[in-house]
């Protein structure tokens, strides 16, 4: 684990667990954390049963928790109104619950749904992961519980259960009809590595060891502060478009399409649905070269995969927008070794691979171009590969 992190938690536990006694009285049974994550390539890939490539951050959700024996759910968060929202898990189904506590509740929702018996709990939540920057802040919110409740009610699950308990809550409860690749990398990275996920088959990932600092290199998150909401119907039609466009071509997913077949799928389908099929086709090809690359000991060589990839979200996917393209203009101007937008598009945030020494230089040059442009700041964090949901060491008082 990335030691940074790891202080960062076991300090910022023993405040979680203490807000958590002054709201609800009494210890937490733990605290659990889950981190947000980034995602090398292989964007859209997933919910077309592909590949990426994501590793996760530093940046976390912390949850106090305790389980209830009279079928309680009390919601907290420090990001909130101050409020407690109380609700009761028998009463939990999509279309009651609204706002952030659909995520946690869809969980509990979720684990039941799925025959497991699961009660009550008082959950209070802290989180360093930046909300709407395309960092899966919704994701680190549902492993998050899913991990807690698997310790509190003793489920025994595996990582991948876990995360399609999670991908369950956000689709079916929250309503945003999203891959496993968000959850998988919550739950399933670990330390200096990134996750090979085969969105088909996710209990077959693999970890990809990927050492920026050993190599001299950095890797910065670049947010736009440009805030997307994948609830408004632009991820759905996107998703509706390539599952018509493998229904037209008689596969099962658009994973099924080899990259030899594709000029002369991209002639079968409709002017609309092409440009699409495209881009996930040759993204998946992508990730593969990038784990290639790694495995070679080659992290430098991600850079032309990394904007190759951010042309294509640009150019045939279209979830783009000005501010992301302005970003990796101004950072491989300044000498960025590559440069993506992550992500589900329409804003959120871009990765940057730079050499290490050069993170100011090209930091600047993002924050001068956002200037010019007369765009607010924009804000830049730097990513190393961190470890997924887990248990942090409990805080004194904590059983």
């Amino acid at each position: 684990m990335n030691r940074t992190a790891q202080w960062d938690d076991d300090s910022r536990a023993e405040g979680v667990a203490d807000d958590f006694r002054r709201l609800f009285g009494g210890a937490p049974d733990g605290v659990w954390a889950a981190p947000g994550r980034v995602n090398l390539i292989g964007e859209h890939t997933d919910y077309n049963d592909g590949f990426a490539l994501p590793i996760a951050l530093p940046q976390t959700t912390l949850l106090a928790a305790r389980g209830r024996t009279d079928g309680r759910l009390r919601l907290h968060s420090a990001q909130g109104d101050g409020r407690i929202t109380d609700l009761v898990v028998a009463g939990l189904a999509p279309g009651v619950v609204t706002g952030w506590t659909a995520y946690p509740a869809g969980v509990v929702w979720a684990l039941a749904e799925a025959g497991h018996a699961v009660g009550g709990a008082d959950l209070h939540f802290d989180s360093t992961v930046p909300t709407g920057a395309g960092l899966s802040s919704s994701a680190a919110l549902e492993c998050a519980v899913a991990v807690a409740y698997d310790g509190l009610y003793e489920l025994g699950l595996t990582g991948p259960e876990l995360a399609r308990i999670a991908q369950r809550a956000e689709n079916g409860f929250a309503g945003i009809p999203c891959g496993i690749m968000d959850q998988m990398a919550s739950v399933c990275c670990t330390a200096e590595a990134a996750l090979h996920l085969d969105a088909r088959t996710p209990e077959s990932h693999r970890q990809v060891p990927f050492d920026l600092r050993g190599q001299g290199l950095r890797l910065l998150v670049i947010d736009t502060r440009v805030t997307h909401d994948l609830g408004d119907g632009a991820y759905a039609a996107l998703r509706a478009g390539c599952e018509r466009a493998a229904a037209l071509l008689g596969l099962p997913a658009l994973r099924d399409l080899s990259a030899d077949e594709l000029p002369q799928a991209l002639r079968a389908l409709p002017p609309e649905l092409a440009p699409l099929v495209r881009h996930v086709v040759t993204e998946n090809v992508r990730v593969t070269e990038a784990v290639t690359r790694l495995r070679e000991g080659n992290a430098a060589a991600l850079g032309p995969i990394l904007t190759a990839g951010h042309a294509s979200l640009r150019d045939d996917y279209r979830v783009s927008c000005p501010e992301t393209d302005l970003v990796v203009t101004a950072a491989l101007g300044a000498g960025a070794l590559g440069a993506r937008m992550t992500g589900g598009g329409f804003g959120g945030s871009v990765i940057v691979l730079v050499e290490a020494g050069r993170e100011s230089a090209v930091g600047g040059s993002v924050t001068a171009a956002f200037a010019a442009a007369g765009h607010r700041p924009p804000r830049i964090l730097e990513a190393a590969p961190a470890a997924g949901a887990r248990r942090i060491r409990p805080a004194p008082g904590t059983p």
